[in-house]
């Protein structure tokens, strides 16, 4: 988990305004926080991210009015428990995601559940800033009609001001009218006023999801299984192998026998885990022990 309170010597922290000169980023520094972002959150930078890690980072180094990373890595170092840590972490995770990205597995789930009898629970590994966690619910509700009220989608990310976005629930309208207009009358409320232009969730949808943040890399994970599904998409390639293996066996014995864990379209862990076994395109149940 990310920090959430401040260390000692948090004065240093104060904000500042923003500065024009150039900011120093030797290969020393780089090396640090690709150090500092493994041991973290389990995040490998490939040595070609370098310009990406400059201009995120560099708004928090003006945020603090400093101009060398080397002075901000240190003060990092310094307070291993500060407030600034989870902002690091936030600026160098990356958030590409869409409503029903990846489509193909929206019905696979549909038919997962349709007859289950009682509540129906599914984790979102990777939540981003909601649109898929949002997606799953409305399938849920599509599928499962009332009863969809009685079942709960947990949708956890490492990145607290994506989930910040997440829980708002709001929407630019071209985006929201990438759906067909079936959905899009179901599931959002048209801005109006200040707001044209935007949709926000509509509370039915908004009800299933709780969001809580959640690094796969911690001790312990703030939240109970077993679930009927487990969506861990489109994160696992940010990880090494060693990594990958560990967070995989942690899955097993959160989903239920008869569960179904789902891999984003360029991740293949049939080669990394003896815990799960390939079902169809990128979906995994549970091997036989």
């Amino acid at each position: 988990m990310t920090q959430q309170r401040e260390g000692t010597g948090a004065g240093q922290w104060a904000s500042g305004s923003q500065i024009e000169r150039d900011l120093v980023l030797t290969d020393a520094d780089f090396t640090r926080i690709r150090e500092q972002i493994y041991l973290r959150a389990g995040i490998v930078l490939a040595e070609h991210k370098r310009e990406m890690v400059y201009s995120r980072l560099a708004k928090r180094l003006r945020h603090h009015d400093l101009t060398r990373f080397s002075d901000y890595l240190s003060r990092l170092e310094r307070q291993p428990d500060a407030k600034e840590w989870e902002a690091f972490t936030n600026a160098l995770t990356t958030n590409l995601t869409a409503f029903f990205r990846e489509a193909h597995h929206f019905p696979l789930l549909a038919e997962h559940i349709k007859h289950k009898t009682g509540s129906v629970n599914v984790w979102c590994a990777a939540a981003s800033t909601g649109e898929e966690p949002y997606s799953l619910a409305m399938t849920l509700l599509e599928t499962l009609g009332p009863k969809a009220s009685q079942s709960k989608v947990v949708a956890t990310d490492i990145d607290t001001e994506a989930l910040k976005k997440a829980r708002a629930g709001v929407y630019p309208l071209e985006q929201v009218n990438k759906l067909d207009e079936v959905r899009v009358k179901r599931f959002f409320q048209k801005g109006t006023g200040r707001r044209v232009g935007m949709a926000r969730i509509r509370p039915e949808v908004s009800e299933i999801v709780e969001f809580l943040p959640l690094n796969l890399l911690a001790p312990q994970w703030p939240i109970k299984g077993p679930f009927d599904v487990i969506f861990c998409r489109n994160i696992m390639i940010y990880f090494d192998k060693d990594t990958q293996a560990k967070i995989l066996k942690r899955f097993a014995p959160m989903l239920k026998p008869d569960g179904i864990l789902f891999a984003g379209h360029s991740e293949n862990f049939s080669y990394i885990s003896s815990e799960f076994k390939l079902r169809g395109q990128t979906v995994y149940t549970l091997a036989p022990k």
